[in-house]
């Protein structure tokens, strides 16, 4: 019985490999929101609050995705064995539960909006929602431009802002239509229909943030094919105690025993299954145990015979 462990990669090659336009576009973010806030309550429009709102959830998502980047490239512990990578984990979540308290406020307001409609001011609204095409445009810019574009984070934070852009440019069509018509009810109407799509997205979020903090497999991994990858190693007739589990938001563990009666099989055979893991699940931190099924010797715990 035995077991190694090949060195694995660590994904710091993330948000904060690329930190000026990450923070750049965090900035501009950021300060389009208090912005887009300040002239939501000014104008009382509550699509543009709905929209600041929406803004917001996806300039914390990028905070917290550059932040737990950063936190990742800490060097682990003795205390912290797996070093901070977790951390984007608990930032999602929080994020995913600050997020849903904020929309129930907003939809609380709409609702009575519409009830009793007020003045909404709708060339402020028209201007500022086009600034709001504008700066999510600038964003989506600076992310496409900030390499490594198959990162995860990357790829969310700039599908994100796209989606701003949209959005936005609806506010703005919506104001448009305000000023023409007199139809104060459309400004609360449309900010329901932008708090939808904030729970959608966020409660997608809260699902997988959850389950990641409860160490579920990711959801993008299939624990079967996995299974049946390292039940393909020669050598092997029994896979048990398979376990995966999210280390970060971008990196994923796995352990696993591996019954093999010709022994040990090498490094080198080890080293070519922790990289098709790699390759093919993105599992970057993988440990095995190799045992040689000597009766009471092998972990007592129920195996699955390989056949």
């Amino acid at each position: 019985m035995g077991s190694a462990h090949i060195p694995h990669r660590h994904a710091h090659h993330g948000a904060a490999g690329h930190a000026a336009p990450f923070a750049l576009a965090l900035a501009l973010n950021l300060a389009f929101v208090g912005a887009e806030t300040a002239y939501g309550l000014i104008g009382g429009s509550m699509a543009l609050l709905a929209d600041a709102g929406h803004n917001f959830g996806d300039a914390m998502g990028l905070a917290a995705a550059f932040v737990a980047a950063r936190l990742a490239r800490r060097e682990p512990s003795h205390r912290f064995t797996y070093g901070l990578g977790s951390s984007s984990i608990l930032a999602a979540l929080l994020n995913a539960i600050i997020l849903l308290i904020a929309v129930g406020a907003i939809a609380t307001e709409a609702i009575q909006r519409l009830i009793a409609p007020t003045p909404v001011a709708g060339g402020t609204v028209i201007a500022v929602a086009l600034a709001g095409v504008i700066v999510n445009g600038a964003v989506a810019l600076l992310l496409s431009r900030a390499g490594h574009r198959h990162d995860l984070n990357v790829k969310s934070a700039l599908a994100h802002a796209l989606g701003d852009a949209g959005v936005s440019l609806g506010v703005a069509a919506s104001g448009a239509v305000v000023v023409a018509t007199g139809w104060l009810w459309l400004d609360p109407a449309v900010s329901l229909i932008i708090a939808a799509v904030i729970v959608a997205g966020t409660w997608r979020l809260l699902r997988r943030s959850l389950a990641m903090a409860l160490h579920a497999v990711p959801h993008e991994i299939d624990p079967a094919a996995v299974r049946a990858q390292l039940a393909a190693m020669p050598g092997v007739a029994a896979v048990h105690d398979l376990h995966i589990w999210p280390m970060s938001t971008t990196e994923t563990a796995l352990t696993v025993h591996l019954v093999m009666p010709d022994g040990h099989p090498g490094d080198a055979a080890l080293a070519r299954l922790i990289g098709e893991l790699d390759r093919r699940f993105a599992i970057g931190h993988a440990t095995v145990q190799i045992e040689t099924g000597d009766g009471e010797l092998v972990c007592p715990l129920v195996s699955e015979r390989v056949v």
